[in-house]
């Protein structure tokens, strides 16, 4: 069934999963650990965590509703493991470890949910407290961008990056240059939320349109790796 002008067909190795003693990751008794349990530890780990974060007097209850909970936690903790995995070399060997793939800093999924929350946060705040709707701004079609901060400037030229990322990975097939590029992505949105007054300020409409491409870009990575995103957490 394979025709060598239109099909390409590529091995992948991949190397070994080891546990925290460098050896190959199995469970206590020996058995090889299966995949639905670790997708089932990641899932309680991170209910529990956000439960934990709902009742902390600074989250003030928390933006994750009772009922959305479990909902969150399976985007998170499924995606968690998905990124851990994705995010290397699948020739190399690699430590699995769930502190590591759970952490909210660093090059983690949990990380990258949590930066695109904020931006998702910001323009709901926007609609909602200064009445400008990003997506009504998209249909008019008579707000731009400007980039005049530099860690505007530095955010979108990050974007820029995203299509020769997909072109990369076409040729090699590895998907971690996805994952270098939205963990890249989100540090310059970081940067530019913490540098930059988006609400408020005059060039609110152009820092919110900016949020929302970053936004779109960082969902379409996701949907590339297999990772549902999350509006807020």
């Amino acid at each position: 069934w394979v025709d060598d002008d239109s099909h390409r067909l590529d091995h992948i190795g991949f190397g070994t999963v080891q546990g925290e003693d460098g050896k190959r990751f199995k469970t206590r008794s020996g058995d090889t650990v299966r995949l639905v349990d670790l997708l089932d530890e990641a899932v309680s780990r991170m209910e529990a965590s956000l439960r934990e974060r709902n009742s902390g007097s600074e989250s003030k209850g928390g933006n994750v509703s009772e009922d959305e909970i479990h909902k969150t936690a399976c985007a998170m903790g499924y995606g968690a493991v998905k990124y851990f995995d994705l995010r290397r070399n699948p020739t190399s060997n690699y430590i699995f470890s769930y502190d590591r793939m759970l952490d909210t800093k660093g090059n983690t999924a949990i990380y990258l949910l949590y930066a695109h929350a904020r931006l998702e946060s910001i323009i709901s705040k926007g609609k909602a407290d200064f009445g400008v709707d990003v997506d009504a701004l998209i249909s008019d079609g008579k707000s731009k961008i400007a980039l005049s901060h530099k860690s505007e400037r530095n955010l979108g030229l990050h974007l820029e990056f995203f299509a020769d990322t997909i072109e990369e990975t076409l040729n090699d097939l590895y998907p971690y240059h996805i994952c270098d590029f939205v963990y890249a992505l989100s540090i310059a949105a970081s940067e530019f939320v913490t540098q930059c007054k988006v609400l408020g300020s005059p060039e609110m409409e152009s820092r919110l349109l900016l949020c929302r491409a970053t936004a779109i870009t960082m969902r379409q990575c996701f949907d590339l790796l297999g990772i549902r995103h999350v509006m807020r957490i």
